[in-house]
């Protein structure tokens, strides 16, 4: 009879160790889960709140409205970071035929041979932007990041201010294209996110200062008080004490015109690995 007892005994504490073994296993692998992209551009380890990764705190209002689904946004340090593999969260004929998102071209539209593919960026963008002693210019390449992950280019459409009008024609209908390597990219307003309303929150430029549609959200109008870079001081619903931030715009530069902010790792500013 003793060694009955002790031999329910002995299952008992089995079950109890199997138990807690699986409890400590699913704790890590949600951790885990995470901590780590699933490459695939839907954003395989967001967790509903537009943070991801340990090292979290709270977000900016304004970070706090990237796409989940797209982005994996967070503050490091003296930085937010975007991770994000660029592609677009819409239809587009440069996902190639047979793509569940494939769309045919529109009407007049010059197709280029190049084909969307999943990029693997980390934006780093200052967390408290401050105005630099002076503009500095935008590089070819990325120059910021809207809220769905896909960059933003300058207003031009190569190497010694090549004018982009030769670019325009190949623009799919929310004005977005991919370059040589895959590259997805807007140089003009990404329409996909301002289809419902022009004035939202559409992205951040590297020197941190946010960039909104082509209106303003006061008055619903288009602002008159630009300056030559895009950009005035104004309240929005993100950054209700008012910020400097940059407008869309119909005319050249489009987006923003040159960095008011600070860029460059080397001087605390904005950049972005690829």
């Amino acid at each position: 009879m003793g060694i009955k007892i002790n031999m329910k005994k002995y299952i008992l504490i089995l079950c109890i160790m199997a138990l807690m073994a699986c409890d400590t296993s699913t704790t890590m692998g949600t951790s885990g889960t995470n901590n780590n992209s699933d490459g695939t551009g839907t954003g395989g380890n967001n967790n509903g709140g537009g943070n991801s990764g340990g090292n979290n705190t709270d977000l900016p209002a304004g970070f706090a409205k990237f796409i989940d689904a797209y982005t994996d946004v967070y503050v490091s340090g003296d930085y937010v970071i975007v991770e994000t593999t660029g592609v677009p969260n819409h239809s587009s004929p440069y996902w190639g035929a047979g793509h569940p998102n494939y769309s045919s071209p529109q009407s007049g539209m010059n197709v280029n041979p190049n084909i969307i593919t999943a990029q693997n960026f980390k934006f780093y963008i200052p967390l408290s932007p401050t105005v630099a002693s002076s503009v500095s210019s935008t590089p070819l390449g990325s120059i910021g990041v809207s809220l769905s992950g896909v960059p933003f280019f300058n207003q031009y459409g190569g190497p010694n201010n090549q004018p982009l009008d030769n670019e325009i024609a190949s623009f799919d209908n929310y004005y977005g294209h991919p370059q040589q390597s895959g590259e997805y990219h807007y140089h003009w307003e990404p329409l996909y996110l301002t289809s419902e309303d022009s004035s939202i929150l559409v992205g951040y430029s590297l020197d941190g200062f946010p960039i909104y549609g082509p209106t303003n959200q006061s008055d619903g109008q288009y602002p008159t008080d630009l300056d030559e870079i895009n950009g005035h001081t104004h309240v929005t619903e993100e950054y209700p004490d008012g910020s400097y931030h940059y407008h869309a715009t119909a005319t050249v530069p489009y987006l923003i015109g040159g960095f008011r902010g600070q860029v460059g790792s080397s001087g605390g500013g904005g950049y972005y690995t690829n």
